[in-house]
């Protein structure tokens, strides 16, 4: 009788455990990162460790960010590809290394902290994104 029990809550656990991920892959649908094809003008300005400013006008066809890396002439962006993306560490020559000096590359779109990684920040047209030299 127990193993009966035992076997129709492992059955139902399993039923639950797919119906979350279905409603978490639909929530992801709606709510997740929107990318639109077509041409897009941006501008990409890259923020060094002394403050200066390089400002890269872009037109590009990207649909995220680091594609769009490709279209700035003269921008250089390097880094570890990792589970969830590339994970910059390097912009113009200048590495941000957290686990030397706590320093990173942080990443706004349109003034804001970017809630995505530089693989999947969508590339809407207009849209201004910041690089900017973070220390510790």
């Amino acid at each position: 009788m127990e193993a009966g029990k035992n076997k129709k809550a492992a059955i139902i656990a399993g039923i639950a455990a797919v119906a979350l991920i279905v409603i978490m892959g639909a929530v992801y649908l709606v709510y997740g990162p929107k990318t639109s094809s077509g041409t897009k003008s941006i501008t990409i300005t890259v923020v060094d460790n002394e403050g200066n400013e390089k400002v890269y006008k872009v037109t590009t066809d990207a649909e995220v960010l680091s594609e769009a890396f490709q279209d700035a002439e003269g921008l250089s962006v390097e880094g570890e590809d990792a589970e969830y993306g590339l994970v910059v560490d390097t912009v113009n020559g200048l590495r941000a290394d957290y686990t030397k000096d706590g320093a990173y590359w942080s990443f706004l779109v349109n003034g804001e902290y970017s809630n995505y990684g530089v693989d999947t920040q969508p590339v809407q047209n207009g849209d201004d994104f910041r690089i900017v030299y973070t220390p510790a």
